[in-house]
This record gives structure tokens, sequence and C-alpha cells, in this order.
């Protein structure tokens, strides 16, 4: 099996939440807010909700759309934030955009602004992310999958998303590392071109195994 130039060091994440003190009581205050909390914020409410809330499909897959939903009560706000394809995003400024933009078109045609109750309001939260090597350091691809099988999922999530957005590398490390180390540029490329969004970190993961193991690069000696 062919060895990489440079071996693949798992790590794994903790993100731990802060508050900012800031809420919204309705989309006109939450559109200002956005405007101006850092990059964590936007991050948490996307991101980190969406890793904390994978099995509850079809649930809004943000926080953002989970509020306007089950909050304001506004069903069409709601399903237009939970549109948002965030798998599209290479950026945290770019989703933050994109964000706005919904928030502003709905004002500018929205009969009403609803606000929330009193102790409902929304509450923006960031994080601060603790990074940490694991024991796994891998040089070829069945140590790479062996090693896949058994870290944990946090060490998946940080690889596939949180290198690929709030790190802003713009590829997911294991992609990055089976094209740069090993040359294999069609199995990165398919990794690649997952939509992560649509499966559970468990899921992600076997489909990831899956694909190296169909692959051609699986056999060669």
């Amino acid at each position: 099996m062919k060895k990489a130039k440079d071996p693949f060091h798992f790590y794994s994440h903790v993100e731990l939440r802060e508050s900012t003190s800031l809420k919204a009581r309705n989309i006109r205050e939450m559109a200002s807010v956005i405007k101006n909390v850092p990059g964590s914020v936007v991050y948490y409410h996307t991101h980190v909700f969406f890793e904390q809330h994978q099995f509850l499909s079809p649930e809004p897959p943000n926080a953002f759309a989970y509020w306007a939903t089950y909050t304001l009560g506004d069903m069409i706000l709601g399903e237009k934030l939970g549109s948002i394809n965030i798998s599209q995003y290479h950026t945290i400024r770019a989703l933050r955009e994109k964000i706005i933009e919904v928030l502003e078109e709905h004002l500018f045609n929205a009969q009403e602004i609803r606000n929330a109750a009193e102790g409902e309001e929304f509450d923006f939260i960031k994080t601060r992310s603790f990074i940490f090597p694991l024991p796994s350091v891998v040089t070829d691809l069945r140590e790479f999958v062996e090693a896949l099988k058994t870290v944990n999922l946090y060490s998946v999530y940080f690889h596939i998303f949180a290198a690929r957005l709030r790190l802003e590398k713009g590829i997911n490390d294991f992609s990055n590392w089976i094209d740069k180390s090993l040359g294999f540029d069609k199995l990165a490329e398919k990794i690649d071109t997952l939509d992560p969004y649509t499966y559970t970190l468990s899921g992600l993961r076997d489909k990831i195994i899956d694909l190296i193991q169909k692959s051609p690069e699986w056999n060669q000696d």
C-alpha cells in the first residue's frame, strides 16, 4: 500500500459556550446583531447547532430557522432560513452575508414584525474551540480507515466541518491529505464533493470508509 509523504494526525475538539449577552426580540433586531457579532457566533448557531441536533431531522437545520419557526411562529421565514445550504459557503463571512440577505428580504416584504414573548428572545451564543491531538497517526489508506473507525465523532466533525469552514481551509482535512500526501486526487475529490450536512456524523464516517474501500486506490500495492 502506498505510503504518504506526510502522516495524517487525527485531532479532536471541544466547543465551550459563552453568552454574548446580546438578544433579539424580532428579526429586525436579529439582522442588526448578526452584522456585528464575532464569526464564532454565526458558527455556533449553524454548525454547532447542527452537530448537537443532527438526529432531529427534519427539524430546522440551524438555530435561526428553529427560532423563527417555533418561537416567532413564522413558518415562511423559518423555511427560508432553513433552506440555506451551508455546505455552499466556505467562509463564515459569506454565510453571515447570506443569512442577513434572507432576513432583510423577509423584512422588506413583511406585513408585520412579530416579537418573541418575554423570556423567549433569541440569545446569541459564541464558542471557544479547544483543539487537541489524538494518538492516531497514519501513513496509508489502510491505517487511515482503521483509525477512522475508532476515533470519536468529534474528530470526524473537526476534520470535515471545522477545518473547512471555521479554519477557512476551503477543503476538508481528509481530502486534503489524500490528495496532497498520497496523490489520490480522484478519491480526494469524491470525499470532498460529499454533502456532509445530509448525513449523521456516524453515517458520514461510514460513507467515507465505503468510498475509500470501493476505490481503485484501496487495492494498490
